[in-house]
């Protein structure tokens, strides 16, 4: 009886990875990478940290706020820099379940996106005030928006900080989409769900060193709509899946308009261009769409006549994740090192340590936080 359990108890982990990760196999996209604008010594250290981090937000005065990620098993979930040392923030908070994204609007809120452990949880949004800690809005998702296996993963918030667009992954059950939440109302709305813009495609990450496979290729990691960005005007929000070849764009008025039907609103979705193997995205006033590319361990950017090059590329960037734009130029970058991570045992994480943030000037202009 008790190998007959074990027996099945195997079963049900296995149909969960297959769940998760996939079916096996997948190509490996071609590699649209090129010489690096920026030099290696023009990427600076900003922080060592012994966990891997998330996502970033950086404030128009400098104050450097980060996640550690879900999955690398540290001790905290948001924090602040402050001297290259993380301090958590806000001081004494506990409430926290599985903070990915953080942004900062321009209106000076510190939002953070926690995907309540895959949906077994609750999923939610905050705002914070970074100057005090205090908490100043929270909304409980419902779970016919996000509901269990959901991944709240990544969001941008528009110009007026009215309304809030995610990246909902699903990599567990995969079921993708996008969510809009207005800050006036607090409702939110699933948009897109399954269409072929936030879904997976045929595709095989093969980080530095690791192909995110399991069981010798049996199961292959494939991720949906992760990758999100916003114009710098708020009009056009340009996503698309991590495992995939295309970024794609909608503009914000449609997804907006609770008028439109799914199959009005699937209609007026654009493919942009082509794309890297994609994780987090940022945007500057110059039309620029950033995209940071975790199989060549660098940053590209789509150019508004769509043309793609690379900013920097370099061996240090181990999983480039996360982007924000601070003050003077500078593009704050995580590394969450995800192939050191991701099913691997606390040991083999501990051996990967240090995880870095860095920075970089890549020339264009754009207001701090996202």
């Amino acid at each position: 009886m008790k190998r007959l359990l074990l027996g099945l108890l195997a079963l049900v982990a296995l149909g969960a990875l297959a769940v998760r990760c996939g079916l096996g196999g997948g190509a490996r996209l071609d590699d649209r990478t090129g010489p690096p604008a920026l030099s290696a010594a023009e990427i600076e250290r900003v922080a060592d940290l012994d966990h891997p981090p998330g996502n970033i937000a950086v404030t128009p005065d400098g104050r450097v706020f980060f996640t550690f990620h879900p999955d690398g098993g540290a001790p905290v979930a948001v924090a602040e820099l402050h001297d290259g040392k993380p301090i958590p923030f806000p001081p004494g908070f506990t409430e926290f379940q599985s903070v990915l994204s953080l942004r900062v609007d321009r209106q000076g809120r510190l939002w953070a996106l926690d995907h309540g452990r895959y949906g077994r949880g609750q999923p939610r949004i905050l705002a914070f005030d970074p100057a005090t800690g205090r908490e100043l809005q929270r909304y409980d998702f419902p779970s016919e928006v996000a509901g269990l296996f959901s991944m709240l993963n990544d969001l941008q918030v528009d110009p007026a900080g009215e309304r809030i667009y995610i990246a909902e992954s699903s990599p567990i059950i995969g079921r993708p989409a996008l969510i809009v939440y207005d800050t006036r109302s607090r409702t939110s709305r699933r948009l897109l769900d399954r269409h072929p813009s936030v879904r997976t495609e045929d595709y095989r990450i093969q980080a530095p060193g690791r192909d995110m496979v399991l069981l010798g290729g049996l199961f292959t990691l494939r991720i949906g709509v992760d990758t999100i960005a916003l114009d710098r005007r708020g009009e056009w929000l340009y996503y698309g899946p991590v495992t995939g070849g295309t970024l794609y764009r909608v503009r914000t008025a449609d997804l907006n308009d609770p008028r439109l039907s799914p199959e009005a609103l699937a209609a007026r979705v654009e493919p942009y261009a082509k794309k890297t193997i994609s994780d987090g995205g940022s945007s500057d006033d110059q039309g620029r769409i950033y995209l940071t590319d975790p199989e060549h361990s660098a940053v590209v950017a789509l150019e508004p006549d769509r043309t793609l090059h690379t900013v920097v590329k370099d061996p240090r960037l181990r999983w480039p994740d996360g982007l924000s734009f601070g003050p003077d130029g500078w593009l704050y970058l995580t590394c969450s090192a995800l192939e050191d991570v991701l099913f691997r045992s606390g040991a083999s994480r501990d051996a990967h340590a240090p995880y870095q943030i860095w920075r970089f000037k890549p020339g264009g202009t754009a207001p701090a936080g996202q």
